[in-house]
């Protein structure tokens, strides 16, 4: 054998190692949104968990899709966007698709926009939403809260606030969701007193109240609901901007979890905390304080260590083959539930035990 025909054998020899060296090499994943090859292509089972965007929401979440995977013994993906746009929510979860992931659950951006998008997806993998619904996608199922319920626990911790009536000032991060229609609805219907569910705007879709201009009551004003797309630094500009728009402002109310802390710096430097009644939602930890310092009047939380929890429960039963994990009414409910000065203590204690802390 010539000295070439040994150089090239020992060369591909080289080539078949790196390349069996590669392939076993596991990719490993994290919350920011890089999904693991490694899982999915081996004998374990490995389902996703996409949120909208990174929030300390979704993190609270994370724990519960974590302690259901070690629960259920199989692998799951917590991926969350690093841009709460349905552009980047898409790609991530190409990604996941093509990793070879065997089901998803997801909180879409845009549900009206992205419906055939979903369709696609549930063709390929067991699809459930959960947080934020795409009613009229071919989903599996849906795990949330009713958003327009919890808006309107959200209006009557308004009403507590300023019994008299007065201007109310919203702030959401996008109007897209479908949660984020519901919620801001649910308060709009308790300040001006209607009553109403949310089966009345799916029976009348004209009904829903602009989004542009006021919304005048006969106690209660709606001046402006304003939107960041999910970066609390446009929504702390935004909240800052609002005070000096508004004067005569009664009660703002932020309806997205980093929404109640932007509210409340922009307050903190007006000089205005106290004045300008706060309402929240969600459990961020600075609107807890707030309570729990009667700087908030209180806030509406979800549960969504439930969220992340329930969600890998159903996927795996669906992996089982266990359909009927799903209800009849394709919706699994975790209702909501008020926090104000008077219960904060216990639940804060409790939501940092979810959270390892």
């Amino acid at each position: 054998m010539t000295r070439t025909q040994i150089s090239v054998l020992l060369f591909s020899a080289a080539m078949l190692f790196a390349g069996c060296a590669e392939q076993s090499s596991p990719s490993s994943a994290n919350s920011s949104g890089t999904a693991n090859t490694g899982a999915a292509s081996g004998s374990r089972r490995s389902v996703a968990f996409v949120t909208n965007q990174i929030a300390d929401f979704w993190k609270i979440a994370e724990s519960g899709a974590r302690d259901a995977a070690a629960e259920f013994d199989l692998d799951v993906e917590v991926v969350m966007p690093p841009e709460a746009t349905a552009v980047v929510q898409k790609q991530k979860v190409e990604d996941l698709l093509t990793s070879g992931i065997q089901a998803i659950a997801i909180s879409p951006l845009d549900a009206d926009n992205q419906i055939e998008w979903l369709n696609s997806i549930g063709r390929k993998v067991p699809l459930i939403t959960q947080d934020s619904d795409a009613p009229q996608s071919e989903r599996l199922m849906y795990i949330g809260m009713d958003n327009y319920a919890g808006g309107r626990a959200c209006g009557e911790l308004v009403v507590k606030a300023v019994p008299d009536g007065g201007s109310v000032l919203l702030a959401i991060g996008r109007l897209e969701q479908d949660n984020s229609k519901y919620r801001r609805q649910g308060v709009i219907d308790v300040l001006l007193g209607r009553d109403r569910t949310a089966a009345y705007y799916k029976e009348q879709p004209d009904a829903w109240d602009p989004t542009d201009g006021e919304i005048i009551g006969d106690k209660y004003t709606i001046v402006a609901t304003l939107t960041d797309q999910g970066k609390s630094e446009i929504a702390l500009s935004k909240a800052e901007d609002a005070l000096n728009t508004y004067t005569d402002l009664n009660a703002m109310v932020g309806l997205f979890e980093y929404n109640p802390p932007a509210i409340y710096q922009a307050l903190k430097k007006a000089n205005k905390v106290g004045e300008i009644a706060l309402v929240g939602f969600d459990e961020n930890d600075v609107t807890l304080q707030a309570i729990k310092d009667g700087d908030c009047i209180g806030t509406v939380v979800q549960n969504p260590y439930m969220y992340g929890y329930e969600s890998v429960r159903v996927l795996n039963d669906l992996l089982d083959g266990k359909n009927d994990v799903i209800p009849e009414s394709k919706y699994i409910d975790i209702p909501p539930r008020s926090i104000t000065q008077e219960n904060v203590d216990e639940f804060w204690e409790d939501l940092r035990a979810k959270k390892g802390q």
